[in-house]
């Protein structure tokens, strides 16, 4: 199957975004998009789509290849075939004309998946060949070689007389050459860096947080355990961006402190291509059932011991294993007895933290926010403003909720304990602590900071609280206007 018209067109947009005065010039493809016939087929009239590659070298060189009896330099490149995406085209198209494979090539930083140019080129009729006159549409990609010298070419196509490396200011398409040399200003050196960033998530007590990949055609290393991550897009300033970016996509709730630089890793993306990949350290302990993953099919702590018995993405056995003895977990105390895997004593059953805020203003009116109705927990729901205790102290979590949530913010000290609900849940999750806290002061009106979560925030009369309300929340309230301070819910 050739690429999909939403890959093609998507490709476009992302293209356009950066060269938003060509839109006109490429009304044409605009509408063959729009069309009956195929994109991609040589048959496509009154054009069609094509695939090329400027290959850079560690000299800022692109590599040519001389065609025809004029030896015409050109990108090596052709026609697209059954290729799932048109960088995938154009990598097919230079291993075709020299021999060069994907394994030897990388993305450029500056323009990762996105064409570098589109150009326009007009051909006259060819009775020959059966051909009217017609255009192509050339996406021409930009890659780094991997290595710092280039393995030997080897031209396989008949029509190929030589191959030439030739500098950023001989590039022989202008369109090309303007952007190339405008790309140089940005940093476009031919050096290799990370394009990708994954999290290596562990809790301090040896436990390794990992991602089951989903087994569906054109996933990155299917049916693998692997580490949450993904790739850099042309709007993320940094790789940490690249990587927050791409938990809060596919594991909302999930946000591990102390993201720290770790190492480099070198994969295989699904196209072939080498993907320098930048790892990042981070500190979670939360429960994987408490994360609206959204993204693969299961999330699990895993140990050292456990790693030889399972599938696991390539250099991931090795990366954790380093990380571990270089990481030690806290020794046991003497005489602790049998331990779990999780470092508690044999039978203890691990709780999830709550923090609530339990908010009155001057008329005695509290505080909740209505779920968004997409939300994994309680959607379209009015609920306190809430979140998971990680690695931190329960105040210290209130605070920090507080200023993310709804922008308040609040003084430690102002923070007192008014009531502890213990709730076990109809489902087989993990038993809860919900800790409310009131704030005695605060600063700041309520706003809607994060609308993935949160729709609106409202003050309610105690005595007409609104009817889709969390049952446990409800009952704290309960409690709380009683001057009880602990509740139990579910149990029984």
């Amino acid at each position: 199957m050739p690429p999909s018209r939403s890959h093609i067109r998507t490709t476009i947009e992302a293209y356009l975004a950066r060269h938003p005065d060509e839109r006109g010039a490429l009304a044409g493809l605009l509408a063959l998009l729009d069309g009956p016939a195929e994109p991609t087929s040589r048959s496509a009239l009154p054009g069609h789509i094509t695939c090329s590659a400027a290959v850079i070298d560690r000299d800022r060189h692109v590599l040519h290849i001389g065609h025809g009896p004029s030896n015409t330099l050109v990108a090596p490149g052709g026609r697209v075939g059954d290729d799932r995406t048109l960088p995938a085209a154009a990598l097919r198209g230079v291993y075709e004309e020299t021999g060069l494979r994907p394994g030897d090539l990388c993305m450029t930083p500056l323009f990762l998946g996105t064409p570098a140019d589109i150009a326009v080129h007009g051909f006259e009729t060819a009775p020959a060949e059966g051909e009217p006159a017609h255009q192509h549409y050339d996406f021409r990609f930009a890659f780094y070689l991997t290595e710092d010298t280039a393995p030997p070419l080897a031209l396989r196509d008949a029509e190929a007389a030589c191959a030439k490396w030739q500098a950023l200011t001989d590039v022989s398409s202008p369109t090309l050459r303007a952007k190339l040399l405008d790309a140089e200003a940005q940093g476009l050196d031919g050096q290799p860096e990370p394009v990708n960033a994954s999290a290596l998530i562990h809790d301090g007590c040896g436990r390794y947080l990992l991602h089951l990949r989903d087994q569906r055609e054109h996933i990155w290393e299917p049916w693998t355990l692997a580490l949450l991550g993904g790739g850099r897009e042309p709007g993320d300033s940094c790789l940490e961006e690249t990587l927050r970016r791409e938990l809060a996509e596919e594991t909302p709730g999930l946000e591990p402190t102390g993201l720290t630089p770790y190492t480099v890793d070198t994969t295989t993306g699904v196209d072939g291509l080498v993907v320098p990949t930048r790892i990042y350290e981070g500190r979670w302990s939360g429960h994987p059932d408490s994360v609206d993953l959204r993204e693969g099919v299961l999330l699990q702590w895993f140990t050292v011991d456990t790693l030889d018995r399972l599938r696991l993405s390539p250099n991931l056995d090795e990366m954790i294993r380093r990380h571990a003895a270089e990481h030690p977990a806290p020794d046991r105390p003497q005489g602790s007895g049998p331990r779990t895997r999780h470092g508690a004593p044999a039978g203890t059953e691990l709780h999830i933290v709550g923090v609530h805020l339990y908010l009155q203003d001057e008329h005695g009116r509290i505080l909740l926010g209505l779920r968004h109705p997409d939300a994994a927990f309680a959607g379209n729901t009015w609920h306190f403003l809430a979140g998971h205790c990680e690695r931190e102290a329960a105040v210290s979590c209130l605070v920090r909720e507080a200023q993310e949530e709804a922008g308040l913010l609040i003084d430690p000290a102002d923070v007192e304990l008014v009531h502890v609900v213990h709730v076990l849940g109809p489902s087989t999750g993990r038993p809860r602590i919900q800790l409310v806290f009131r704030a005695r002061s605060w600063s700041g009106s309520p706003e809607v900071l994060e609308p993935d979560r949160c729709a609106e925030w409202r003050w309610w009369a105690p005595g007409a609280l609104p009817h889709e309300l969390v049952p446990y929340a409800r009952t704290a309230i309960e409690g709380i206007l009683a001057h009880r301070a602990y509740s139990e819910l579910g149990w029984s």
